[in-house]
């Protein structure tokens, strides 16, 4: 289920009527895709925040002038300070259209004890149903043990979504944390190397 929410045509564009735009509560954005030219809209800042919340892939219903479309949020461009939304990228969309979105990686469950897990791929790329894009894929961890790698092959996707990640590329390692003296030996075996080297 998308988000409904009202939008206004821009009529004027530039750096100065953005910021004008952000002055005024607004938050510029441009739809596109589909063969049909770009559109300028601005929504309320404050209600495109709030539907964009916590979503890595947002799909929303925008209305313009009476008309309805459904988009994705191809791209959200914030303030790197305020972290306020300064632009958004829409793409038009359709119900049972699939589309290609990359899909955060989220970690469960516990591995074997005294062993850690480290995150090596953060998003996997798919190609999902617009209206059915999963919010993570889930990688479940646990009981797993030292030197077991889990792969994109190893994940299981919903129905429907289909991988387009090399299946090799390894997604998550679990590992034996090096104590800070086995990774001081190095360094510690090179001083003492550089020590009994003769001088030239």
């Amino acid at each position: 289920m998308s988000d409904k929410i009202q939008v206004d045509r821009r009529k004027s564009f530039g750096k100065g009527a953005s910021r004008q735009l952000r002055r005024d509560g607004r938050t510029p954005a441009v739809v596109y895709g589909h063969g049909s030219d770009p559109v300028h809209i601005s929504f309320d800042s404050h209600e495109i925040f709030l539907a964009t919340k916590g979503q890595a892939n947002p799909i929303l219903t925008i209305e313009l002038e009476g008309k309805e479309q459904l988009v994705l949020v191809k791209e959200l461009q914030r303030n790197p300070l305020t972290r306020i939304i300064e632009h958004l990228d829409l793409l038009r969309v359709k119900q049972g259209e699939k589309v290609d979105v990359e899909v955060p990686v989220e970690v469960t469950g516990e591995s074997f004890p005294g062993t850690i897990h480290t995150v090596e791929l953060m998003h996997v790329l798919v190609k999902a149903p617009a209206t059915a894009i999963p919010e993570a894929i889930v990688v479940d961890v646990e009981g797993r043990k030292d030197g077991e790698n889990v792969t994109v092959a190893d994940l299981t996707f919903p129905a429907g979504v289909e991988v387009e990640t090399d299946p090799e590329s390894i997604v998550v390692v679990i590992a034996i944390p090096s104590s800070p003296a086995e990774e001081d030996a190095p360094a510690a075996e090179e001083a003492a190397d550089a020590e009994e080297a003769p001088a030239e």
